[in-house]
């Protein structure tokens, strides 16, 4: 890793001084690690950096370690086989406080590694979708302009929510931001409905934010703009969130039921039907319940569906598995993460996560609506320690994914907060950090590839659950075009010594099994580790065993291995460590694969002051006399060329001006 440092001349009485800064890591910013789910209690960790290593579950005494699968050659012989998938069925749901950290900071300065990690799903599905929104919507102002020159920024708010979110300030260059993403990559969007009146703002008498859902004297300019701007790379606008914690919350008063929501969604229909502006009046997504208070047979039996079925475009649902929020902000009961952790890893957890869901998603079939979980991770209130970002929850959200999409499920979101959160797929660096912090990649982004993969970029895939070997080693049958192309086997056991490796062997009911098999295998050595995740043997970091330096694209070989089967046998024997996935692609997955679209660094910070010398030859540096230090003068405008001494003390040194590309920013034209 190269090291950079600034030098910086001080002067004072006359005097030339010099003092060089270097490998200076925030304090909030410390490493901590524990086998027990503890962290260092001397030590705080900002969550996207947390390294607690919990202890893996100790494997089954059970698990039979061979499974066979017979498999239909098509599908018409298929019973239960899911509605047709797509590659992005995995999107995103960005916080909308953390927008533009993640986006780039205005629709003229993008962020490469976002574009690049973008790029990757799109090589693999042909695209993605991303919902900006979450709590922080209900709290969004409009604003003609920011001072910062941002396409947003934050203020204190009052929320009344646990997870204590800003308000946000928000002008149309926010959607002009989305429109030029989706001018690299192929992106659709979502944009949520804010509520306009829980809190007071110098600006928000003569522009509150769009589809308020506090009152009913609606302002919808987020309908206006995002559709005026966007076009169709506009997916929906999602009618209010979580609308059964608005009274605990603080957000209405009594009495506030399924029956007051639904009369609020009533008038918000008829605002948006008398709104010239807003030209495609069937874009709305709801009811987007947390499932907590309400749940949603309570709503279908209000009639929401028969009553909004013309206008809605979506039917959404949110949900997490468990929470984190007695940690975070005191609210509910303490979760233990290691104890915890064991519930992750089996197939029951995708399918039990689904139960309370299996009745909406046949009510959203017979309407032909797509059914979204629209916004999901691992625990909410920013995840678990330990858990969210370690190789296990890679294979739960994989497992998870796969689950949904067998049940009928059109898609899913995974939230995104800032780094205050465990569970990201990717973390920028605050901007005031960017000078000593990369990217990070977080283990579930690994688990979107691997979704992507498994369905492709046909739009035709359909899947099946199969299991049938147990909760620990879930397995599923993937349909292309009607035939069988794929297949998917986890193994959630961890054990190192090879002892519960797993073999699973398909046969093909009436046809073949290819005479070989193509396998990427997502891997790892524990479900507790953190770094050294490997798809198909690549990571997406710099380097491997680092996390934390990521451009948004892979390193290393790309490993596919080749099973040879047993036609005479008809069967193909697929082995699987304990952990690992293994996806088995029936036909070459390398043939008429392109490239992933990768972006260059255009736009540049800090391009004074700034160079790039060997560490090794930096380590010895400081030693010089004051005598010698004179010669080097001073890097600041306007002051004594230091630049010829610094290569008489440093031999060899380059002297760079510009950033690797996926550290900075693209620089691209305002599209309007």
């Amino acid at each position: 890793m190269r090291l950079l440092f600034l030098l910086t001349g001080l002067y004072s009485l006359g005097a030339s001084n010099a003092v060089t800064i270097y490998g200076q890591i925030p304090l909030a910013q410390r490493t901590a690690t524990a086998t027990s789910g503890q962290a260092n209690p001397t030590q705080s960790p900002l969550p996207a950096y947390d390294e607690t290593i919990l202890k893996p579950p100790s494997p089954p005494t059970d698990q039979s370690l061979t499974f066979s699968l017979n498999l239909a050659a098509s599908n018409t012989s298929v019973p239960k086989l899911s509605i047709m998938q797509h590659g992005s069925f995995y999107g995103f749901s960005i916080e909308m406080s953390v927008a533009t950290q993640l986006l780039g900071k205005n629709s003229s300065y993008l962020q490469v590694p976002f574009l690049n990690l973008l790029g990757q799903i799109e090589q693999r599905a042909g695209g993605t979708h991303i919902r900006i929104g979450g709590n922080t919507q209900d709290f969004a102002y409009r604003v003609d302009s920011t001072d910062n020159g941002h396409a947003t920024t934050k203020e204190k708010a009052d929320s009344n929510n646990p997870t204590l979110t800003p308000a946000v300030l928000y002008s149309d260059d926010l959607f002009y931001l989305a429109g030029n993403v989706s001018a690299h990559v192929n992106v659709g969007w979502y944009f949520g409905a804010a509520r306009s009146s829980f809190l007071i703002h110098e600006h928000s008498k003569s522009c509150k934010t769009g589809i308020p859902f506090n009152d009913t004297n609606w302002r919808l300019q987020i309908a206006e703009k995002s559709q005026s701007i966007l076009g169709d790379r506009l997916l929906g606008l999602q009618g209010g969130n979580e609308p059964d914690y608005y009274l605990s919350h603080g957000h209405r008063t009594e009495p506030y039921d399924v029956q007051e929501y639904s009369n609020d969604f009533a008038s918000l229909v008829q605002a948006i039907q008398n709104d010239a502006n807003i030209p495609v009046k069937n874009m709305l997504i709801g009811p987007s319940l947390a499932s907590g208070p309400w749940t949603p047979d309570r709503l279908w039996g209000a009639g929401y569906l028969d009553r909004f079925k013309d206008v809605l475009k979506i039917i959404s649902m949110e949900h997490y598995p468990t929470n984190n929020c007695f940690a975070t902000f005191g609210v509910g009961s303490a979760v233990d993460p290691q104890e915890m952790f064991p519930n992750f890893l089996n197939h029951n957890a995708g399918s039990k996560l689904i139960e309370p869901y299996l009745d909406t998603s046949a009510r959203a079939q017979a309407l032909g609506k797509p059914f979204v979980m629209f916004e999901t991770n691992s625990a909410t209130c920013g995840g678990l320690p330990g858990i969210s970002d370690s190789f296990g929850a890679a294979l739960w959200a994989v497992d998870y994914g796969l689950t949904m999409a067998a049940a009928n499920f059109s898609g899913a979101l995974l939230h995104i907060g800032g780094q205050n959160v465990y569970y990201n797929p990717f973390t920028p660096p605050p901007t005031n950090q960017s000078t000593f912090n990369q990217w990070t990649i977080g283990a579930i982004y690994y688990s979107v590839l691997v979704v992507a993969e498994v369905f492709g970029k046909s739009n035709v895939s359909q899947i099946i659950d199969t299991s049938n070997n147990g909760i620990y080693n879930p397995s599923y049958a993937v349909y292309d075009g009607g035939a069988l192309s794929k297949v998917v086997m986890i193994n959630f056991i961890d054990d190192a010594s090879g002892a519960h490796d797993i073999t699973g062997t398909f046969s093909v009911n009436g046809g073949q099994v290819p005479s070989q098999v193509y396998v990427k295998y997502l891997y790892a050595s524990s479900v507790s580790v953190k770094t050294n995740i490997t798809w198909a043997g690549q990571v997406y970091a710099t380097t491997f065993g680092n996390k934390f330096q990521v451009d948004g694209r892979p390193k290393g070989d790309l490993n596919i291995v080749t099973v040879q089967c047993d036609q005479n046998a008809n069967q193909c024997h697929i082995p699987l460590k304990a952990p690992s996935l293994a996806v088995v692609f029936l036909t070459n997955p390398s043939n008429g694969n392109q490239a992933a679209p990768t972006f260059a660094t255009t736009a540049l910070t800090k391009t004074a002051h700034t160079v790039t010398v060997d560490p090794s030859v930096l380590a010895t540096s400081n030693g010089h006399s004051g005598k010698d230090r004179l010669q080097l003068g001073s890097t600041s405008h306007g002051s004594t060329n230091g630049v010829e001494g610094l290569k008489a003390l440093i031999p060899g040194a380059s002297l760079l001006f510009a950033l690797a590309a996926g550290a900075g920013a693209l620089f691209v034209g305002v599209a309007r």
